[in-house]
């Protein structure tokens, strides 16, 4: 473009020509790969059965999903991958906040991979925030030296404000991981309320990580937790925290006295141990396949996977049918009519619910 400014008739003004500019678009950026085209559950099946952690991880994605078709195909892979399935053990990891389980996870599951050669799979249940509904997921970022190896997955997955829904979603991602090989599964709890109970209806053993040094050792006794452990370890035994850590165990062994036998027949253990140091870590090992073997010699073991598979059929027909009832449209169009008469005191909460399953029942009846 040629400036006006710099005709001769216009003394003493020079305007320069300037520089072109350059394209907007980097000539140099390549194009974005097209996304991989949607594979059948026959396909998900076959590569995940070939160890593909992409296509893994891909299926786990679609457990984990709302979508009604997401969730139709999730239940086709799972059904095929089931013929594959349950021929790992199945870990439950839980303690208070702090007790180190993402660090334990680290030194434990290290340890299974480097020195026993087994295949490793990690599902680390993270809460949601009740406020943001969102969740950090950084459980990962605690397994700096597991994450690195080949031989282990690990997969965090948000609570997303229910808990039994991911329970049941991390139940099925075992079955994945199971399908694709790994010889260990384990599932970290996330440390409070009832997420321990959902664990410990998903896996064949139950490990509790305690601390010591921390004050009044006999709060970490508590009945409900404490039964269901089969094995106690104590963290952070190392440096001056030993004696603190043997007086503890102690402790906790006197209280497993006082309990009943529990139905498998196993008399839990306590140990000590330092996940910071990985000290103590073939002992717990050692006690986890004691309890393998003990249990599969007495037959508790097969019992327990098949009570547990009753116990989730039950499970997930309950969450079908809130799921179904909540996203009926007629629920939808009466809900928020039923909520403001009983925050107005025209009808008793009780009488509202009965007058809105009534009315799911006579609308599910009309469309049968």
């Amino acid at each position: 473009m040629k400036h006006p400014e710099n005709d001769p008739k216009y003394a003493g003004l020079a305007v320069n020509q300037g520089v072109s500019q350059p394209p907007t678009i980097n000539p140099y950026l390549k194009p974005h790969k097209k996304r991989k085209k949607d594979y059948s559950p026959s396909e998900y099946v076959e590569q995940i059965r070939k160890g593909n952690i992409t296509l893994l991880s891909r299926a786990v994605t679609l457990v984990e999903s709302q979508l009604r078709e997401h969730q139709i195909a999730a239940q086709e892979i799972i059904e095929k991958c089931l013929p594959y399935s349950g021929n790992s053990v199945r870990i439950g990891i839980t303690g208070v906040p702090g007790a180190g389980k993402s660090t334990s996870i680290d030194a434990f599951g290290t340890y299974l991979v480097k020195e026993k050669n087994k295949k490793l799979a990690v599902l680390a249940i993270d809460p949601s925030s009740e406020r943001s509904k969102g969740s950090i997921l950084g459980d990962k970022t605690r397994m700096e030296e597991l994450s690195r190896e080949p031989g282990a997955f690990i997969r965090p997955s948000p609570t997303a404000g229910s808990l039994g829904g991911v329970a049941r979603k991390t139940r099925e991602t075992i079955i994945l991981c199971e399908a694709a090989g790994y010889d260990a599964v384990f599932v970290e709890t996330v440390g409070v309320g009832q997420s321990e109970t959902a664990v410990h209806s998903m896996t064949d053993f139950f490990l509790l990580i305690q601390l010591s040094g921390t004050g009044d050792e006999l709060q970490g006794i508590k009945r409900g937790i404490m039964e269901m452990a089969d094995g106690i370890i104590v963290n952070k035994a190392d440096g001056d925290n030993v004696e603190k850590a043997k007086l503890a165990a102690a402790q906790f062994r006197n209280a497993l006295h006082l309990f009943p036998m529990p139905a498998s027949g196993w008399q839990p253990k306590v140990l000590t141990y330092s996940g910071y140091y990985k000290t103590g870590i073939a002992e717990i090992w050692d006690m986890i396949d004691e309890y393998t073997a003990f249990t599969k010699g007495n037959g508790y073991f097969e019992r327990k996977r098949n009570s547990q598979a009753k116990y989730w059929m039950y499970e997930t027909i309950n969450e079908q049918l809130k799921t179904r009832f909540y996203n009926s449209p007629i629920i939808e169009n009466q809900l928020k009519a039923k909520e403001l008469k009983v925050l107005n005191s025209e009808i008793s909460s009780f009488a509202a619910a009965n007058e809105l399953l009534e009315s799911y029942f006579a609308d599910f009846k009309n469309i049968k």
